[in-house]
């Protein structure tokens, strides 16, 4: 089954500004570092700007998971723990993703609860409504699964991805990319309204030292404790050490596009040997260049300690 086929003036329509409180989902790979915790924290506190609707835990394998399936139950784990330091999670509002890589599914849809909400949700809005904003901050096979269950939802969505490399970087591997490519694949290729956050030279600047968590953030409340203990267990060396807060980013664009230079350019081809192919008959998609760190960070602070 092939996708809807946008007009490149639909397509860059969706990745303009969000005109009203953004509506939204978030999938995340929770427990995979310390650094979705604070995005998840960030997209419940914004509520000025957003209207998130839902949570899907997404897989992943390093060395906190034994593999895709005991990494998205640890996520899911930990969409509560964190959440629930923030307000009562309600029932329907966190979701259980895929139990596998779609690489490994032949191409084909990983069905889940999460990739089934997500067609459920989006295919809920009309053509003359807002679109349906999927945070991704993670492996994006629940993503994909959900394009491939139901094409017509490109549509209906824009996806906001951190993942991958800049265009003009020798390869395009990175974790959220290269634990699916197939998945990646298909953000790329199915035409979707796509907004890409690179890591390397535009995320990897959302940075924070322990000193640094330690004077803004430890002692501001029960989420900042949180969020401040996790990032220090995450190292046994602390000295002239830093964490890329990276996830965030996904977040805060949608919050602030200001805040971040982004280019239109056409979708890469991902090609299997993780590099990327350019061609001029691609669709069109948007790619951030650079953000404005401290301005995000600051945002971000002031949320959590309120």
């Amino acid at each position: 089954m092939g996708f809807p086929v946008l007009s490149d003036s639909f397509r860059l329509s969706r990745l303009g500004n969000a005109k009203h409180v953004a509506n939204c989902v978030l999938d995340t790979d929770t427990y995979n570092e310390v650094d979705d915790q604070f995005a998840l924290a960030y997209a419940m506190l914004a509520k000025d700007k957003l209207s998130l609707e839902a949570v899907y835990a997404a897989p992943f394998h390093n060395n906190r998971s034994t593999g895709p399936e005991d990494g998205m139950v640890k996520s899911h784990e930990e969409i509560f723990r964190v959440a629930g330091k923030i307000a009562p999670v309600p029932e329907g509002f966190v979701f259980e993703g895929s139990r596998g890589w779609l690489k490994d599914n032949g191409g084909k849809p990983v069905d889940s609860p999460a990739a089934r909400d997500l067609v459920k949700k989006a295919m809920a809005r009309s053509d003359q409504d807002e679109p349906l904003y999927v945070m991704t901050i993670g492996a994006p096979t629940n993503v994909a699964s959900a394009l491939l269950m139901e094409p017509e939802i490109v549509k209906k969505i824009v996806v906001v991805w951190l993942g991958g490399q800049p265009l003009e970087w020798p390869t395009a591997r990175e974790f959220n990319l290269f634990q699916d490519i197939t998945a990646s694949q298909v953000l790329f290729d199915s035409g979707v309204p796509l907004m890409q956050i690179p890591c390397t030279n535009v995320a990897e600047h959302l940075r924070v030292s322990l000193p640094f968590l330690d004077a803004y953030l430890a002692g501001s409340s029960a989420l900042g404790d949180y969020l401040t203990d996790i990032v220090h267990k995450y190292t046994n060396d602390p000295f002239c050490w830093s964490k890329v807060i990276w996830d965030i980013s996904a977040v805060a664009w949608l919050i602030n596009p200001g805040w971040f230079s982004t280019t239109i350019t056409q979708s890469p081809i991902l090609n299997a040997n993780l590099t990327y192919s350019h061609g001029a008959q691609r669709h069109l998609y948007r790619v951030a260049t650079h953000l404005n760190r401290d301005a995000i960070f600051r945002d971000l602070f002031t949320l959590i300690r309120g």
